[in-house]
């Protein structure tokens, strides 16, 4: 892109991409708020009902990267305005559904969705001035924690006060919103790959990552030890074993696993993965104090409501803080952002041994973690797209927020297991999570935390954010 274009333009471009990564996000929150109902609503079971949630984490997991490479093949314009479709027709679907099955249908159409986020990350190398870049990339990749922060409270108020099938028409509407500022605010962007696509990587993947992420999410309640869980771990490893040898060997891979086994990829993403367990871990954990009995001794006793409103402004915070850590990455790189967002989390956690007892306290606590993880959210696509090619920034983003996913959907196994194995019957077949099962999980969160801060410490390069300037910088000579 031309340096000189107006920064008005740019800066609209930057705001319909951050619409739309929030928009894209608040999907995966958007049915918190449902779940104690689901079975009613649609004359299921509890644990049939809670495909409506499972379903949108797989599809969303498989479609990131297909949608990643694609959008290097054909343009990321399109590709956007692609995963535009499935957001309308999956919304509509679900406000209409009275079963089971087309609620699940719709549910995994709007999972198509996420690959917004990391679409709209790799469009800006191609659509906003060099100078511009570090910024944009920052506030793009906190959408992901913002679009989730917000979902809670307006999904909690509008099924508290209207239909639960209004939720749906809004996310409708809102798709829509999105699709047609895309398509008149966004300018086309080129094709920066060649070559063909994937089919048989794209299958293997999906195989491999269904099988993988089905088993963490379900193990708790079919059983750790049970054939099943183990037949899709044994499945899930065969898998992702087989996809890895056909992606080294074919010519044009749905993921690029020579440049991923780059350092700073392969660190970038490890860290990855453990900074989204970090993330979610407290997302689990906290709206549970908030609304626990004030009669247990450390619960809260807040409505859903309530609790969405105080964790609502942990996604403001995220909002805040992208343009710090764009300023920190360009003064000292974005592997010293990484870091600091690391320790900001840890710090997070650690103050939550002091906070427990009160809403405000938690609060802080929100504030404080989220705040570490806009910081670490914003260096990562940096520290990719300072390490790859253009032809490859749409598949290796979309691998980047893929790994995010894979660690949240490991901390919710893990944090579930704790709560479950620290608890206490309160009568009539009901258990909750003891203090000490709480804070054990908290505890966790931060140990992880220090991890993700090793991991980012042995990233090489002392100043890796000037190399994404520069490539941006040659590629706008060469347009």
């Amino acid at each position: 892109m031309d340096s000189s274009a107006p920064a008005t333009r740019s800066g609209g471009i930057v705001t319909v991409l951050a619409i739309a990564g929030i928009v894209a996000a608040l999907m995966q929150t958007l049915v918190v708020p449902l779940i104690g109902d689901l079975p009613r609503i649609l004359d299921t079971s509890a644990s049939n009902a809670s495909w409506v949630v499972t379903i949108t984490l797989l599809v969303g997991a498989v479609a990131t990267p297909v949608t990643g490479r694609l959008g290097d093949l054909l343009g990321k314009r399109r590709m956007l305005l692609f995963c535009a479709v499935p957001l309308v027709i999956g919304s509509v679907t679900c406000a209409l559904a009275t079963s089971l099955a087309p609620m699940v249908i719709g549910r995994g159409l709007q999972g198509l969705g996420m690959g917004m986020v990391p679409l709209g990350i790799s469009a800006l190398r191609e659509l906003v001035p060099p100078q511009k870049l570090g910024s944009s990339i920052a506030l793009i990749s906190a959408t992901l924690g913002i679009g989730g922060a917000l979902g809670l409270p307006i999904s909690a108020a509008v099924t508290q006060n209207t239909s639960w099938r209004v939720l749906f028409w809004g996310c409708a509407v809102l798709s829509v919103l999105i699709g047609v500022l895309i398509w008149r605010l966004v300018p086309a962007t080129p094709a920066m790959a060649s070559g063909g696509f994937d089919v048989v990587g794209a299958v293997g993947l999906g195989v491999g990552l269904v099988s993988l992420l089905l088993a963490v999410s379900k193990g708790a309640v079919w059983g750790w030890g049970s054939a099943e869980i183990l037949g899709l771990f044994a499945l899930a490893v065969i898998a992702l074993l087989a996809w890895g040898w056909w992606e080294l060997r074919t010519r044009d891979p749905l993921v690029n696993l020579r440049l991923a086994a780059g350092r700073q990829v392969l660190l970038t993403n490890a860290a990855s993965v453990v900074v989204g367990f970090s993330m979610y871990a407290q997302s689990l954990i906290i709206p549970q104090l908030l609304q626990l009995p004030e009669s247990t001794g450390y619960g809260l006793g807040q409505s859903m409501l309530a609790m969405g409103l105080w964790m609502l402004p942990g996604g403001f915070v995220m909002m805040a803080v992208s343009p710090l850590g764009a300023k920190l990455s360009a003064a000292r790189g974005p592997k010293v952002t990484l870091i600091l967002g690391a320790l900001v989390i840890a710090l997070g956690y650690g103050s939550s041994m002091l906070l427990l007892g009160s809403t405000w306290g938690l609060l802080v606590v929100v504030c404080i973690s989220n705040g570490g993880v806009g910081l670490a959210y914003g260096s990562m696509p940096a520290l990719i797209m300072g390490a790859v090619p253009p032809s490859d920034t749409g598949s290796a983003n979309s691998f980047n927020t893929l790994m995010r996913s894979v660690g949240t959907s490991v901390a919710a196994a893990v944090v579930g297991v704790v709560l479950a194995q620290m608890s206490v019957d309160i009568g009539g077949g009901h258990t909750i999570p003891t203090e000490g099962g709480f804070r054990t999980g908290l505890l966790i969160g931060c140990g992880v935390a220090l991890v993700a801060a090793a991991i980012a410490s042995a990233i090489p390069g002392r100043k890796p954010a000037p190399t994404v300037v520069e490539v941006a910088d040659t590629d706008a000579a060469k347009v």
